[in-house]
């Protein structure tokens, strides 16, 4: 039973130590996706204020290294861990990770049917056309088995308005039916974290963010590359796509601006109706976040999402998750 027990964190130490050789920095996930150290700080009031300054182990992303001695020591310190994060916008790779959550039909091999395949040879991440699955010449909102996800179709459809193409890069299959597309950005570019704001079911990893390796498992299942792209490097990130993950800093205007955009996330949390109040005041709460006033809104929308019956412990959980993924070092 013990050897069956540490199978997994003896497979997820060994890929680890594969990605990191490739300079990729990493650190030890538990089944839940989530950093498998606690933090050193959990007891302390400013807790999120350390980002590993401290020496101590348990800072989740902040803890990412390549190096060989240390990824050892991480995953010592966390022998329950059965996964491994890659921290995205740190060099060499400067790596951009875009999520594409598929709620569509898929295959048998957990492939969306009709839609992004993942492999250089096919309509996958690349093609001659101008589409990242092939370009115009193909039906962006169906496939020859059944629709194509919204998030797949969404990014035929930004790839065709904007125009790019997608490199052939690294493609990343969740236990979901969804996949990770793997990209570098430029040394002096950051790239943030969003959710939903490039199109509705895809999130972006930068700076800050990470993403849970291939041969990592999880509670819901095993995360692989795609077939066909094991041996690729992450590609760069065509200048188009990278113009839209980097939006320029909308100017902060003194009076009426700020509260009027706070107050409209705050009255959009209030509309909520259960089944969405949750959603909602995450999508809220990064939006705040990403503007740079999260924190000041903070209160209000726990206020917004108790009155709709929402739980204030999972309220204040949800928009510290926002607060988390958008978060930049």
């Amino acid at each position: 039973m013990a050897t069956t027990a540490r199978h997994p964190a003896t497979l997820a130490l060994a890929h680890a130590l594969s990605a990191a050789e490739r300079g990729l920095p990493v650190f030890p996930l538990s089944p839940t996706k989530l950093p498998a150290l606690r933090s050193p700080h959990r007891d302390e009031p400013e807790r999120g204020r350390c980002r590993g300054e401290c020496g101590l182990l348990g800072h989740g992303v902040h803890d990412a290294t390549t190096d060989p001695t240390g990824v050892r020591a991480l995953f010592a310190a966390a022998p329950w861990a059965t996964g491994y994060g890659i921290a995205c916008g740190r060099p060499p790779h400067q790596l951009i990770g875009i999520d594409l959550d598929v709620t569509g039909p898929t295959d048998p091999t957990g492939n969306p049917t009709g839609g992004l395949t993942g492999g250089p040879t096919g309509d996958s991440t690349s093609g001659p056309t101008g589409g990242p699955t092939g370009g115009p010449t193909r039906d962006s909102t169906s496939g020859p088995t059944g629709p194509v996800p919204d998030s797949v179709a969404a990014l035929q459809q930004i790839a065709l308005q904007h125009p790019f193409t997608l490199p052939e890069t690294v493609v990343v299959l969740t236990p979901s039916g969804g996949r990770h597309i793997w990209l570098t950005g430029p040394p002096n570019v950051v790239v943030p974290n969003s959710a939903g704001r490039l199109a509705p079911g895809i999130d972006v990893r930068g700076a800050g963010g990470y993403l849970v390796g291939p041969g990592s498992v999880t509670a819901r299942g095993a995360y692989r590359p795609a077939p066909g792209t094991e041996g690729l490097a992450p590609a760069p990130c065509p200048r188009a796509l990278l113009r839209l993950l980097t939006p320029p800093a909308r100017p902060r205007h003194r009076g009426q601006d700020r509260p009027a955009r706070g107050d409209g996330l705050v009255q959009f949390v209030r509309a909520a109706h259960a089944g969405q109040r949750n959603t909602r005041l995450f999508w809220a709460a990064c939006r705040a976040y990403e503007h740079g006033f999260g924190d000041a809104l903070v209160e209000p929308l726990v206020d917004a999402a108790v009155r709709t019956g929402l739980d204030e412990h999972e309220a204040r959980a949800t928009i510290a998750s926002a607060a988390r993924l958008t978060a930049r070092p």
